[in-house]
């Protein structure tokens, strides 16, 4: 009977255990690989459109914002990945903490940069006008993941799990006049269409949130 007591109690344990690992990795899909629910278009909704899986980011300049229900698309804290493909030449970005905008490129918010060879030099994984990167991490023509870690002041993003930009937002130091809304805060994900010439897509997109 003893013994039965202390195997019992191991199994209860390493039950606990997995359910604890699971808790703590908990990734939620921010897209569902068959429509736009959940995502809302700005001036040019004909920019975005699904296919294959991905989300097709390609035409006149827009903005693809989340104003799904994960987090009532609010995130303060979080770890966003996607995977990502470029076409050569193009452009595009994601937004973290911003809002929806009808019109124009959103002030609030950061961007991090996704172009590999686009003839704007500021390369994928960099946050845009702020810390940005000059060597392209990923090439065009095949799939990436893109990865932003946001954890109070800190910032990190990654291409295929290597750092590319490490920034911490210093309170004596202001945003640049261009983009005064670049201040961490919270707020929502979008998926910027530059412009008619770029084609870029994401898939498997997903937010874990993490503790304030």
């Amino acid at each position: 009977m003893k013994r039965f007591s202390s195997l019992l109690l191991i199994l209860v344990a390493v039950s606990a255990g997995v359910r604890k690992g699971a808790q703590a990795d908990d990734w939620i899909s921010l897209f569902d690989g068959k429509s736009l629910d959940g995502w809302k278009a700005s001036e040019k909704q004909g920019t975005f459109s699904v296919e294959d899986g991905a989300i097709v980011v390609y035409g006149p300049r827009s903005h693809l914002f989340y104003v799904g229900p994960v987090a009532k698309h609010n995130f303060t804290n979080f770890e966003f990945k996607a995977d990502v493909m470029t076409m050569p030449g193009s452009n595009s970005g994601i937004y973290f903490h911003t809002i929806y905008q009808e019109q124009g490129f959103p002030d609030k918010g950061f961007e991090v940069q996704v172009n590999n060879s686009h003839t704007d030099w500021k390369r994928t994984g960099g946050l845009y006008d702020i810390q940005d990167v000059r060597e392209a991490p990923a090439g065009d023509n095949t799939w990436f993941t893109e990865r932003i870690l946001v954890q109070g002041k800190h910032i990190r993003t990654y291409v295929n799990d290597k750092l590319i930009a490490d920034y911490t937002e210093l309170e004596n130091v202001k945003p640049p006049e261009n983009h005064l809304g670049r201040k961490l805060s919270s707020g929502t994900f979008a998926l910027q269409g530059h412009d008619p010439k770029s084609k870029v897509l994401y898939k498997n997109i997903s937010v874990r949130i993490l503790p304030d």
